[in-house]
């Protein structure tokens, strides 16, 4: 069985204002409304 790891984290400091300590770039929706940068990541998976 193979388990998929899903490498996300930085601060995103290029991304400031939309990315901060509270609520970093892998969880804002950039490229699409509906899914986090994480959810389309995790999606992709399937």
């Amino acid at each position: 069985m193979i388990y998929p790891v899903v490498l996300c984290g930085g601060a995103g400091t290029r991304l400031w204002p939309l990315s901060r300590k509270g609520f970093p770039k892998q969880f804002s929706r950039l490229t699409d409304p509906q899914k986090s940068l994480f959810e389309a990541t995790l999606s992709r998976l399937q």
